[in-house]
């Protein structure tokens, strides 16, 4: 009679799985509370300790690591030695290992979690059981998702059995899930600092001494950003849970870089905002009195790039809001929410993506917890997210504040109307690609000049952008770039566009030069001591 090992914390499917391995011959083995959630649906299950004549001890930390199991998981059945020594030692083979480990990943993220709750949710013995199976995939089914149940019910139905093919496609997963299992310990683990007190849980450092990434395949995409590239997307990195489509053709490469754009945007403010995306660059950005406000804003700075691009909001989408979307051809919409009524305002454009995140959303000052990571030829380079934290405060700053650097180096110190500009504008330019100069009033952007080789080309194509009425339009507006002017021909440029202020990090062996220039034009001009390049 073959027989199964069941050890499960997500219980997700097991009755009926078990009960479709009874009905195909299997007698069961279990640990614990598995066991006795299949005593209680009326199964009979054969205990590990009756299995090892051990009792499960130490508040179950050793149950399974047993020759009596691992013996009979590891037996090749090809080979004489093998059966005989199991024959020897009274252990009877086990053909099928369902296991999944102890929640740590779950236990982890609350941060309430004390260190010695932690470290008991590290699975043993299960891992061990895990590997084992996996490595003797030819003679033992390993299951380790309850997603996996109903195939291998199938599978076992086969005239001949589960074909070699899919026994080695479940080990290569089983092998994953340990490996994901193992990283997430010692990510978690490398945030814990041991003191003379105990340990104290905090954040995992940027750049440890080797990094490790567990990361588990959500889907194959259409392609990458081009149709001759393959591309797929991840998930399992990081403290955000990712997306749900509500509606829509499933996202593309291109989508998903473009929704995380416009998301990091969004959630730089703390007043209703929305931000239009095109090409990971914001083609408009505004806050308003409420969503739909926001939004009309945002699309109305570059109508024309508008059309075609991604939407991210920080407020929920309501009716109104809906309806200003679905007013022109928008490809996705992210928001932390939709409201029933614009559900159905926005079905009235069924290829239309509409995303929510699983989960909170999150801030700006969380987000800057968050790893970034990018492939370069021969290795991987890693960085915290930016974040414009000197702008998270009113400018100008009190005293003590995080945006104490601000230093206003003109003869002139912008108006209190300048001000709410300035800081409006150096929100949206650490987003925009680098090199870039934009130009802003105090809600909203008039003119975004991104990646240009130069900063003279970055005002040039903004005044390009900000359409027939050249400096009419942008005249009265602030401007902000995203690092210093190594020479004073970009503040010339700006104060031939029309503005009257500008907010640049400084730091130019011709800075003076370029506040000489700033003087002789009558421009307010704050250094803000940070850079932003977005590469």
């Amino acid at each position: 009679m073959p027989r199964a090992l069941l050890s499960v914390s997500d219980k997700s499917g097991l009755v009926e799985f078990a009960r479709g391995l009874v009905a195909r011959g299997f007698e069961l083995v279990s640990t614990g509370g598995t066991a006795r959630t299949l005593q209680e649906a009326g199964l009979r299950v054969i205990g590990v300790s009756d299995v090892t004549g051990f009792p499960e001890m130490m508040d179950g930390r050793v149950k399974t690591l047993h020759p009596m199991v691992h013996g009979g998981i590891l037996a090749r059945r090809g080979r004489p030695d093998d059966l005989a020594a199991a024959a020897a030692h009274g252990i009877t083979l086990i053909d099928l290992v369902a296991v999944n480990l102890y929640p740590f990943v779950k236990t982890a993220a609350n941060p309430e979690t004390l260190f010695d709750a932690l470290i008991e949710d590290i699975d043993i013995g299960g891992p061990s059981m895990v590997r084992a199976a996996a490595k003797n995939f030819e003679d033992v089914l390993v299951v380790v998702s309850p997603d996996d149940y109903r195939t291998v019910l199938e599978q076992l139905d086969r005239g001949d059995g589960p074909t070699r093919e899919f026994r080695f496609e479940l080990a290569r997963k089983a092998f994953g899930h340990t490996g994901s299992y193992d990283t997430a310990i010692a990510s978690t683990l490398g945030a814990v600092t041991a003191g003379p007190e105990g340990f104290t849980r905090g954040l995992a450092p940027v750049t440890p001494p080797a990094l490790s990434l567990g990361l588990r395949k959500v889907r194959d995409l259409r392609y990458g950003e081009n149709p001759h590239q393959p591309a797929a997307l991840y998930d399992g990195f990081g403290p955000h849970p990712g997306f749900e489509l509500l509606q829509g053709k499933e996202l593309s490469y291109t989508n998903l870089l473009d929704l995380d754009a416009a998301a990091r945007i969004a959630i730089e403010f703390s007043e209703p905002a929305a931000v239009v995306i095109k090409h990971t660059n914001p083609c408009g950005a505004a806050t308003g009195t409420t969503a739909a406000d926001a939004y009309a804003r945002a699309r109305d700075a570059d109508p024309l790039s508008a059309f075609g691009g991604v939407v991210g909001l920080n407020r929920p989408v309501d009716a109104d809001t809906a309806r200003a979307i679905v007013s022109t051809f928008i490809e996705a919409v992210i928001a932390p929410s939709v409201e029933e009524a614009a559900l159905a305002v926005l079905a009235t454009k069924s290829n239309m993506r509409v995303v929510v995140p699983r989960g909170a959303v999150t801030d700006a000052e969380r987000a800057s917890h968050d790893v970034e990571i990018r492939s370069i030829l021969g290795g991987v380079l890693v960085q915290t997210r930016d974040v414009v934290r000197e702008a998270h405060e009113p400018w100008p700053s009190p005293e003590g504040s995080t945006a104490a650097a601000l230093r206003v180096v003109t003869k002139r110190s912008p108006t209190p109307q300048e001000w709410q500009a300035l800081r409006f504008a150096w929100r949206i330019c650490a987003h925009v690609k680098s090199n870039s100069v934009i130009f802003t009033a105090a809600d909203r952007t008039l003119a975004v000049g991104a990646g240009q080789m130069s900063r003279v080309d970055a005002v040039t194509v903004a005044r390009m952008k900000a359409g027939p009425r050249g400096v009419d339009a942008l005249a009265g507006s602030v401007a902000a770039s995203d690092a210093f002017f190594p020479f004073r021909d970009g503040l010339d440029a700006i104060a031939a566009a029309g503005a009257t202020a500008v907010v640049q990090p400084g730091g130019s062996v011709r800075d003076q030069e370029v506040i000489v220039a700033a003087d002789e034009h009558g421009l307010a001009m704050v250094f803000t001591g940070r850079r932003h390049f977005r590469h």
